[in-house]
């Protein structure tokens, strides 16, 4: 046993080779295809090759392929969900955005809120260089037609007691709204105002028939048109007359809707008839407009007996010494002493003008005013804070609450400050555009600097304080307009002066013996008028622009 064993190791040491051969032999000449746990023999190996083609679809490919066409399908569907998803929270947090802003009443359906956001919000976009008031009329009338519909939001909508009445050249009047709550109400005011408005920026426009496309009637080719204006580049072709009928109602139709319509307060119906008016002096017919601001002062006198009425009937002027005169009586007034001073009754436009002044500055003060301080030294990790973000977040917003009806004498605040420079405004540009002489320029320039001093000083004080937008809208409003009045009256009184200073001038003598007449010229009284005007529009130019700041709260943490 021994001498086998010994012969067994001698034959293994003669036939082991004495160092490592120089190159590997593989059982096959594919090294991809090697395994450590398995051979690799010639006859388990796939030909890759056979009679000069190649085998590309393999059970391996086959897998491999539709592991990643299944890859591909999944992720297209993760990103066009996450998209998707991604879509209808933008869409959720604008909807959500757009009815704080402009909120809608909660009993509406779905679809009239959301278009009726829409068309609040198309006026004020600015993400475009104008509104599309096609779009916006569109919408309007979709929600007028719901509202009016007694299968959608229109249940308890009902006619006139004496049925239908439709008025010529006008069309169907109001409706009795009485059962409806007072935020339906207001809300169907508000679609009503926003279609009138529609109206007067769509009277120019007319509607191709066979294309169904909006075109502005200046642009229409046909007799009627001998010189049409150009298309705006990449629109369609103009149309022809033949083919093109008014696309849009007139602004009386809804006008009057509102005036006819029993369910509507006094203010409600006040705004719309001195709305209206302003539309018919817009068109140039003074007869209907001040029938219509007549109109206009019998609904704003309409709960005042005869014989307490604080202006005379005749003259319009306010009587001192008797009862102070409604919000609505005093704006009814000043717009028809504007009327009258359009058309040339400045004789009877002044003198109510300056009754109405005297009113204002007679108003009471106010009594109570709104303390933000210690609001604002809260901290916005309050409970109260977190808990009303919260709450917020969750519930829908409230329906604001009604504003104030215009029945009773306003007090003398910020916006009546700026109403009351308004009227400055007035009473300036009717004594300068009618007295003659400098005496009268200087008084109707007075004026206008007064309202301007009043505006900028109430628009300091409201500063940024984002819940007097309302008298905000006022102020700028009337310090514009302030602004350029007394530009325009400055620069007059300069040229003037510039050509009076002209022809006053020595002419130097023929020797030169008694100097020169070209000495450099004095800065004249208007002339130094005019460069304050261009500083103080300067200035005001940061008020008239400033955005509304941020509130302060829990959110603010978050804000750059």
């Amino acid at each position: 046993m021994l001498t086998q064993t010994r012969f067994l190791l001698r034959r293994i040491l003669i036939l082991r080779p004495s160092k490592a051969p120089s190159s590997t032999r593989f059982f096959t000449r594919h090294r991809n295809l090697l395994s450590t746990t398995r051979p690799q023999l010639p006859f388990l190996t796939v030909p890759l090759k056979r009679n000069g083609q190649f085998r590309y679809l393999t059970t391996e490919r086959k897998r491999w392929l539709a592991y990643e066409v299944f890859l591909g399908l999944k992720y297209t569907v993760y990103i066009w969900a996450i998209g998707a998803f991604l879509m209808a929270g933008f869409w959720s947090l604008q909807q959500e955005w757009l009815e704080r802003r402009y909120p809608s009443p909660h009993e509406w359906r779905f679809l009239t809120r959301l278009r009726f956001r829409l068309l609040m919000w198309g006026p004020d976009r600015t993400d475009t260089i104008e509104p599309n008031w096609v779009q916006i009329g569109e919408y309007a009338k979709n929600v007028l037609s719901r509202l009016e519909d007694p299968n959608l939001d229109g249940a308890e909508v009902q006619d006139l007691a004496d049925g239908p009445v439709y008025i010529d050249g006008i069309g169907k009047s109001g409706y009795n709204i009485t059962a409806k709550s007072e935020n339906w109400r207001r809300g169907y005011y508000e679609v009503l105002m926003i279609c009138a408005k529609a109206a007067e920026n769509l009277d120019y426009h007319v509607l191709d028939k066979e294309r169904n496309i909006v075109f502005p009637k200046d642009q229409v080719l046909g007799p009627s048109n001998p010189k049409p204006k150009p298309i705006t580049p990449g629109s369609p072709s103009a149309p022809h007359e033949d083919d093109v009928v008014p696309y849009y109602e007139t602004p009386e139709t809804f006008y009057m809707r509102v005036l006819t319509t029993r369910g509507f307060t006094t203010k409600q119906k006040l705004d719309a008839a001195l709305a209206y008016a302003s539309w018919l002096d817009f068109k140039n017919i003074p007869e209907a407009a001040e029938r219509m601001y007549e109109w206009a002062l019998q609904l704003a006198s309409e709960n005042t007996p005869p014989t307490q009425l604080p202006y005379d009937q005749e003259t319009l002027v306010l009587r001192e010494g008797v009862r102070k005169p409604s919000a609505n009586i005093l704006n009814s007034l000043t717009a028809f002493a504007v009327h009258k001073a359009r058309n040339e009754c400045v004789n009877t436009a002044l003198p109510v003008l300056i009754s109405v002044l005297r009113a204002r500055r007679s108003l009471p003060q106010p009594t109570a005013t709104t303390v933000f301080a210690e609001e604002d030294r809260k901290t916005p990790w309050s409970f109260s804070n977190v808990l009303g973000t919260v709450r917020s977040i969750i519930a829908e917003p409230a329906y604001p609450a009604p504003p104030d009806d215009g029945e009773q004498p306003p007090v003398r605040d910020a916006k009546e400050l700026c109403e009351e420079a308004g009227v400055n405004l007035y009473i300036g540009e009717i004594i300068y555009a009618n007295k003659t002489g400098s005496s009268g320029r200087e008084d109707g320039l007075s004026w206008t600097r007064e309202a301007v001093d009043i505006a900028e000083e109430q628009l300091h004080k409201l500063g940024a304080e984002s819940k007097h937008k309302q008298a905000k809208k006022t102020c700028r409003d009337c310090l514009a307009t302030g602004l350029e009045n007394w530009s325009k009256m400055a620069a007059r009184l300069a040229r003037e002066e510039k050509e009076k200073q002209a022809t006053t001038v020595p002419k130097s003598s023929w020797l030169g013996l008694w100097g020169d007449a070209t000495r450099p010229e004095e800065t004249g009284r208007w002339a130094a008028e005019e460069n304050v005007v261009k500083e103080r529009t300067r200035r005001a130019q940061e008020i008239l622009d400033e955005l509304d700041a941020p509130k302060a709260g829990f959110w603010s943490l978050f804000w750059a």
